[in-house]
C-alpha cells in the first residue's frame, strides 16, 4: 500500500518551507559552493585556501550552530577561530585519537558486542538503528577520555546529552539544556576531582575543558559515530544482495571498506560547513572573493558531481574508481580542519558491521535519507527466528511515511522556535562583541 500523493509531497514541500523561513529570518549569507561562483572544480582548492579559516567570527550562521552545540559552543573544536587556542585544543584531540589500530578495534567491537548481546536471539527486534549505536559509541569515546570502562549511568548522561544535540539540529525537538547540563557537571566534578586524564593546558579554565570533552567526544563524535554506522546498516538492509555478499566475505577488509566508503558518498555526515574567508581568494580571472566572505561548502553538492555523480548505492564501484576522481570528501579536506578521527572512524566501524552481521540479517522499507530524522527503524532477524514478512514490511513502509509526514510540520514548528530564540540569544555574536573574550 501507497500512501497518497498528497501525503507523500508533503515532507518535501515542508523542508523547502523551512529551508525559506531560515533565510528570511537568519538574513541571506554565503557564497554556496559549489554554486554559480565556485564550480566544482575549484572546489578543492578553495576550501584549502589558507584564507578559508575563519570559524564562526562574522558568519550570522554562528549564532544558530552555537544554540544547538550549546553548552560551551565556543570551546568546541570546530567552531574556535584559527590561533593559539584552536591548536592546542586541536593537539589534544589528536592526542586522545592516536591510538593503534588494533586498540581502536577491539574498543568498537567490544562495545558493540556488549549492546548486541542484550538483544532477543529467539525473534526478531525492530530498534532505531542510531538509537541502537549511540550507547556502544558513548563507551567507546569514554574509555578512549577517562582510560577506564564506562558505567552503565554515565553512558546514559552521554547518550542523552548526545540525542538531545542532534534532535534539536534535525529539529525534531526543542533543545533541553538541563539534560545536557546533567553531563557538563559530571565532567567539571571530574575534572575537578583530578581523575581526568585528558585536560587542556593553561590558561584554559576547568569550565572549558569541560565543555571542550562535551563537545567533541560526547557530542560530535558520538553523534557522528551513530550517524554513520545507521547510514551503513540501514543501506545494508535494503540492499540485501550487497548484505549477503558482505556477509560472505565479512573477514574481508576491503570488502567492508567498499561499502563504508558507499555509504559515505551517498549518505555523506557533513552537510554545509562554513568558512569565513580572512583575506581574498583568487578563484579564477574573472571571480575572486573578498575577505569576509562566508563560504558554504555543501559536501553532498560535490560528491554529487563527476563520475560519481548518481545516488545509487553500488560499493562495486569502488573497485575502479579512485576517490578524487569520485570528489569524494568523507572526512573533510585535509588542509582545512578535516575530521581528526578519519583514521580511527573506518577501523571501528568495521568492527561494528562485523559484529552485527555476525549475530542479526537485516531487513528495512523505510525511507534513507541523508538527514535520517527517522532514525533508522530497522528489523534484526538473528539466524534462527523468522524474517517480518512481507505483509510487515509494507505495513513498516506506511507507518514511516505516515510519521514523516508528521514529523515535517513539527519540524517546521521546532525551527522557527529555536531560530528565533537564538537570534534573541545571538551566543556567538555577543561572545565576539565582549571585550573580555579571549581569542
Amino acid at each position: 500500500m501507497t500512501l497518497p500523493a498528497h501525503t507523500a509531497a508533503l515532507p518535501a514541500l515542508l523542508v523547502r518551507a523551512r529551508e525559506w523561513m531560515f533565510t528570511r529570518m537568519n538574513g541571506g549569507e554565503g557564497v554556496p559552493v559549489p554554486g554559480p561562483l565556485v564550480g566544482p572544480e575549484h572546489f578543492h582548492r578553495v576550501y584549502a585556501d589558507p584564507a578559508a579559516n575563519g570559524r564562526s567570527q562574522g558568519a550570522g550562521l554562528s549564532d544558530l550552530f552555537w544554540y544547538w552545540l550549546a553548552p560551551g559552543p565556543q570551546m568546541h573544536q570546530e567552531h574556535l577561530e584559527p590561533g593559539g587556542r584552536y591548536r592546542a585544543v586541536a593537539r589534544v584531540t589528536r592526542q586522545v585519537l592516536a591510538v593503534p589500530q588494533q586498540r581502536s578495534y577491539e574498543l568498537a567491537r567490544d562495545a558493540a558486542a556488549r549492546r548486541l548481546d542484550a538483544l532477543p536471539v529467539d525473534r526478531l527486534s525492530l530498534v532505531r538503528l542510531r538509537d541502537l549505536m549511540m550507547p556502544v559509541w558513548a563507551e567507546v569515546y569514554y574509555e578512549l577520555v577517562f582510560a577506564e570502562p564506562c558505567p552503565p549511568q554515565v553512558r546514559d548522561l552521554i547518550v542523552a546529552n548526545a540525542d538531545d544535540v542532534v534532535t534539536a539540529l534535525k529539529c525534531c525537538s526543542l533543545r533541553h539544556m538541563r539534560r545536557r547540563d546533567r553531563l557538563t557537571r559530571y565532567l567539571t566534578g571530574r575534572i575537578e576531582a583530578g581523575t581526568v586524564p585528558v585536560t587542556l593546558p593553561a590558561p584554559f579554565t576547568v569550565q572549558e575543558t569541560a565543555w571542550y570533552l562535551q563537545g567533541a567526544f560526547f557530542n560530535t563524535a558520538v553523534v557522528q559515530m551513530s550517524e554513520a554506522m545507521a547510514h551503513l546498516l540501514l543501506a545494508l538492509a535494503q540492499h540485501p544482495d550487497v548484505q549477503r555478499r558482505l556477509h560472505e566475505a565479512l573477514d574481508d577488509d576491503d570488502a567492508l571498506d567498499r561499502v563504508i566508503d558507499e555509504t559515505l558518498r551517498v549518505h555523506p555526515l557533513f552537510g554545509v560547513a562554513h568558512r569565513v574567508t580572512t583575506a581574498p581568494i583568487v578563484v579564477d580571472d574573472q571571480v575572486t572573493l573578498p575577505a569576509g566572505s562566508v563560504l558554504l561548502f555543501n559536501y553532498l553538492a560535490y560528491q554529487r558531481t563527476g563520475p560519481a555523480a548518481d545516488g545509487t548505492f553500488d560499493p562495486d564501484r569502488w573497485f575502479t574508481l579512485e576517490r578524487r576522481a569520485a570528489h569524494f570528501i568523507p572526512f573533510g579536506v585535509t588542509a582545512n580542519r578535516a575530521c581528526p578521527a578519519r583514521g580511527a572512524a573506518p577501523v571501528m566501524m568495521r568492527a561494528v558491521t562485523r559484529e552485527v552481521l555476525r549475530r542479526f540479517a537485516l531487513t528495512s522499507t523505510v525511507h534513507h535519507t541523508r538527514s535520517l530524522p527517522s532514525r533508522g527503524p530497522c528489523y534484526l532477524v538473528p539466524p534462527a527466528a523468522a524474517g517480518p514478512g512481507a505483509a510487515r514490511l509494507r505495513a513498516m513502509r506506511r507507518r514511516d511515511g505516515w510519521a514523516d509526514a508528521g514529523r515535517s510540520v513539527l519540524q517546521l514548528l521546532f525551527g522557527a522556535v529555536m531560530v528565533l530564540d537564538a537570534r534573541r540569544l545571538r551566543l556567538c555574536a555577543n561572545y565576539f562583541g565582549s571585550p573580555t573574550t579571549r581569542r
